[in-house]
């Protein structure tokens, strides 16, 4: 040992368990622990070096010195892959050998002290040695191979071309199929001499063994007939088990195959299954191929092909639960219990595919968890936001490293059934980029007339999606692609007016922040005026969902001070409220006090509902130009420019002089500056606004408009309907016109929302003009 170049290091180490890696070998392994991973770490972070070595015992968690072999592989760490379930691929390539001395002190991580060895000749080793060592290597090694007839061409090539000794036999070591232990002997040897005698004798004994297996595969095929292949196979394996003295209990090949028999499954599927399982038996457990069909195998084994629940038929009873659970909500519960009706009647029926639209926290999710429950069927959620790769929908090829299923598939394995109700939340937040379009990987899921054969590319097989009940939730149905949205069933779920708000706190808010704060009944009471309060003055929104926060707060303060022993019980009135949410936030919109001349109140839809906005014009002197601000969009911007050129158009009825237009400033402004505001709906108001300035006659502050104007004077239908009326009415409002293609519209609005308003319908900007315009006294 005195000649052999030694370097000692103090490097992290990671401890293997069942797998010895030689030099010259580039290979994987997957740690978990959490030591191993931050050795693995350190490393990357200094210089990529790691020394790895195999443990004694392979169920020892927290090995130690005592518990290894002392002989490892001074490496480097080629990439690190983070797998599911805390899992990371290690991908290294293996140096030299290196000799482990001891173990620092250091906690986080293992951090050996190892010699590492070059390699070296005995210092009596004749100069011809090698070559002789090399042809008898070369030698053993064709006999091994003649008598396993498993060993490729290019491998014997290999093996032949190789003339350095050390790189052969590291090179045949590391292709043997053979134990761990085994290999660790040759790694053990430090000297060449010793490595050449280990691998010689292992090449014996293989070859013996390869000689042994044809002789039982002979005895065996006399045993059995040409119908029992499989179980052929399996008396092999016994058979070589049984002489080694390896044999153990039923194997994992065993436990499958019962599986596929026990599976509920399709023909084809089974056939597949059987397929990969005969495949993964002929494959060395070592390798990356292995794990990729063992996965495959037990997904397939997962999925739920004819697993499926039952459906309520009750219909009393899901109403009585759709009612118990919601406020409201009326279309969506008359759908849901029409669906039932049909399914009750046909035994199978279409299961429908609905878009729920609306406004954030208007409880689009949370009704589809209710229709869950009232129909009987187990409920998964998809989050859809932000999701870019269509591989997110249809899967990954399973030829890929870490490939899996796509997330349908994945949420039938999660719901164990075949018949779930899988809701795919904000659809309209999927989105594009290179790697594919999400939207329209979902066209095959959400047609009733192709799901029922879903090919996802992981599985490779038909899934049938059809007794799936698929609900979408959107919040912005112009976002959603048009060949998605004309395969869903569009139910718009509006904002709530401030009544629905009130019941729905009352009936359910309350009680359940209530609970969730830890407070009974008895310690805390919101008044009914105290509730209306929070949300007039407090919220802002079409949902519910930032009442439930105000509630919440409420609640929070309440149990502390009763915790504290301050109150037994606490009573939150309507003036008390400033002690628990600080000073009102939000001052009702209100109308003008008087009429004025150029200002005019328009409605407007917003993602949080409706709001009434207010359109201001101002006439200067000037060369005729028209400045536009209030951060306004594309469509808005052409909307003035539309109403001008009407205003343009009727300005000589009004006795407006021939030049009045080339010799003055229009500006057109909309207060609250910093909120985008987009949208043709505002055409008409920007119209009348426009006109007042010019002909400067006021308009009534008690009427507000909406209303799309063409270059004509025409009045055409807008979108959003129950929102607007719904700010007018908050705003005070006595009139409002609405375009005459949107009367339909009414019959669908509630008449507590219509109450105290006189709506008008008008075709021409004509109309709303004679009826906003103050008429000059004469």
């Amino acid at each position: 040992m005195d000649e052999t170049k030694q370097t000692i290091e103090k490097i992290p180490a990671v401890a293997l368990r069942g797998m010895t890696i030689l030099p010259g070998m580039i290979t994987h392994f997957d740690v978990s622990r959490d030591r191993s991973m931050r050795a693995v770490e350190a490393a990357m972070e200094g210089d990529r070096m790691i020394f790895v070595v195999t443990q004694c015992d392979i169920q020892e968690e927290n090995p130690t010195i005592d518990d290894l072999y002392h002989v490892g592989l001074y490496a480097e760490v080629k990439q690190v892959i983070r797998m599911r379930n805390s899992v990371v691929r290690i991908l290294i390539d293996g140096k030299k050998r290196a000799e482990l001395c001891e173990f620092t002190d250091r906690e986080e991580y293992l951090e050996a002290n190892v010699i590492v060895h070059e390699d070296y000749y005995e210092e009596d080793l004749p100069v011809q040695a090698e070559k002789a060592m090399v042809e008898s290597i070369q030698e053993t090694f064709f006999k091994y191979a003649d008598a396993n007839g498993h060993i490729a061409p290019e491998r014997r090539k290999r093996v032949k071309e190789i003339s350095d000794l050390s790189k052969l036999i590291d090179y045949i070591a590391n292709s043997l199929p053979v134990s761990y232990p085994d290999k660790q002997k040759i790694l053990d040897a430090i000297s060449l001499t010793a490595r050449y005698e280990e691998l010689l004798t292992l090449l014996f004994t293989e070859t013996e063994v390869s000689a042994y297996k044809e002789e039982f595969q002979q005895k065996v095929k006399e045993r059995v007939d040409k119908h029992q292949r499989e179980y052929v196979l399996r008396e092999q394996m016994a058979q070589i088990r049984e002489e080694l003295g390896t044999k153990d209990d039923e194997s994992e090949i065993d436990e499958y195959r019962k599986k596929v028999e026990m599976l509920d499954a399709p023909e084809d599927v089974k056939a597949r299954l059987n397929k990969e399982i005969k495949r993964l038996e002929s494959l060395n457990d070592n390798s990356s191929e292995s794990s990729v069909t063992r996965g495959y195998i037990e997904t397939l084994l997962e999925l739920p092909w004819n697993r499926a629940t039952t459906d309520h038929k009750d219909l009393q009873e899901a109403q009585n639960i759709l009612e118990e659970d919601h406020y409201g909500l009326k279309d969506v519960k008359e759908r849901v219990l029409e669906f039932l009706a049909v399914r009750n009647l046909t035994e199978k029926g279409d299961a429908p595919i609905l878009c729920l639209v609306g406004p954030p926290g208007c409880g689009k999710t949370s009704i589809a968890h209710s229709i869950a429950r009232a129909v009987g069927k187990e409920y998964v959620r998809i989050s859809l936001g932000g999701v870019r790769d269509e591989a997110e929908i249809r899967g990954h090829r399973k030829t890929y490293v870490g490939a899996m299923p796509g997330r349908i598939i994945e949420g039938l394995k999660q719901a164990g059934v075949r018949n779930p109700l899988m809701l795919l939340d904000e659809i309209d937040k999927a989105s594009s980029d290179h790697r594919g379009d999400t939207s329209a990987a979902l066209l095959e899921v959400l047609d009733s007339e192709q799901n029922a054969r879903f090919r996802d590319h992981y599985v490779e097989l038909p899934v049938d999606l059809s007794d799936v009940l698929f609900i979408a939730t959107a919040n912005d149905r112009g976002a959603i692609p048009k060949p998605l949205l004309d395969r869903m069933e569009i139910i718009e779920i509006p904002g709530y007016t401030a009544n629905e708000k009130f019941h729905i706190a009352k009936n359910y808010l309350v009680d359940k922040q209530r609970s969730k704060n830890g407070l009974k009944k008895n310690q805390l009471q919101i008044q009914d005026r105290a509730i209306r309060e929070i949300i007039s003055g407090y919220t802002r929104e079409a949902g519910v969902r930032d009442l439930e926060r105000k509630i919440g707060s409420i609640c929070r303060k309440a149990a502390r001070r009763v915790y504290e022993g301050e109150e037994g019980k606490i009573s939150v009135t309507a003036t008390g409220l400033k002690e628990f949410l600080g000073p009102v936030r939000y001052l009702p919109e209100k109308k003008n006090k008087k009429s004025d001349i150029g200002i005019v109140r328009g409605l407007a839809w917003t993602a949080v509902g409706g709001v009434t906005l207010e359109v201001e014009v101002n006439i200067l002197p000037g060369k005729g130009h028209l400045m536009l601000t209030g951060k306004l969009g594309d469509v808005m911007k052409e909307s003035a420019q539309t109403a001008l050129s009407y205003v343009r158009s009727i300005a000589p009825e009004y006795h407006v002089n021939a030049d009045f237009f080339e010799t003055h400033d229009i500006h057109i402004h909309i207060p609250e500056g910093a909120t985008p505001k987009d949208g043709p709906s505002a055409g008409v108001t920007l119209t009348c606004a426009l006109l007042s300035a010019v002909v400067e006659i006021p308009v009534r502050s008690d009427i507000a408009m909406t209303g799309e104007v063409t270059l004509r004077g025409r009045v055409l239908a807008i979108g959003g309907l129950k929102e607007k009326l719904l700010a007018a009415n908050m705003a005070g409002m006595k009139t409002v016109c609405i375009p005459k293609d949107n009367l339909r519209d009414l019959e669908e609005i509630d008449d507590e929302i219509k109450d105290g308003l006189e709506i008008i319908a008008t075709e021409s900007v004509k109309e709303n003009i004679a009826l906003s315009f103050v008429k000059k006294k004469k």
